[in-house]
This record gives C-alpha cells, sequence and structure tokens, in this order.
C-alpha cells in the first residue's frame, strides 16, 4: 500500500479512538459538571474560528467575501445556508480573480 493510503488510514483510527475516548470517560459519570458541559458546548465555536481566524488575516479579497457573505447570511439563514453561501462565494470569487 501507499503512504497516502496509510496515513489516511493511521488519521481515521486516531479519530474513531479520540472519539470514543471521549465517549467513554464520559459515561463513566452520572452527571456532567456543568462548567465541563459548559466547555464541551464552547468546543465546535472554538475550531470554526480556528479554521476562519487565518482566512481572516493572510486571506485574499475572495476569502474575505466569501467570509463577509457567510457572516451575513449566518444572521438570517441557518449553519448550512452559511457554509454553501459562503463557499459559492468563494468558489465563484477564486475562479474569477
Amino acid at each position: 500500500m501507499s503512504t497516502t493510503i496509510w496515513i489516511i488510514l493511521a488519521g481515521a483510527v486516531a479519530t474513531y479512538l479520540s472519539r470514543i475516548g471521549g465517549h467513554l470517560v464520559l459515561s463513566r459519570f452520572e452527571r456532567v459538571h456543568p462548567r465541563v458541559e459548559a466547555g464541551l458546548n464552547a468546543v465546535p465555536a472554538a475550531v470554526l474560528t480556528t479554521l476562519v481566524a487565518p482566512v481572516a488575516t493572510t486571506g485574499g479579497p475572495a476569502e474575505w467575501a466569501a467570509l463577509v457573505v457567510a457572516g451575513m447570511v449566518a444572521l438570517r439563514g441557518g449553519l448550512s445556508a452559511m457554509f454553501v453561501a459562503g463557499a459559492v462565494v468563494l468558489i465563484v470569487l477564486r475562479n474569477v480573480l
């Protein structure tokens, strides 16, 4: 097998183990402390920020326009609509500019 296949398989195994490990740890408790629950609820926003921040600081006009459009759609639409609108704007502007 090629190195790429091994890397993909290792990544899949690491992802699975980290997800099932978290579930197994949390399933041992009857009740999760409110601070832990608040921290876990903040994880999606933190991950999204780590994906958006580098683009916002080093991106070009296409990336900035996609961020603005995604932000405006997020105010009125749902999460899926925001991602689709940002991706469409980014793809179109990268092919045009």
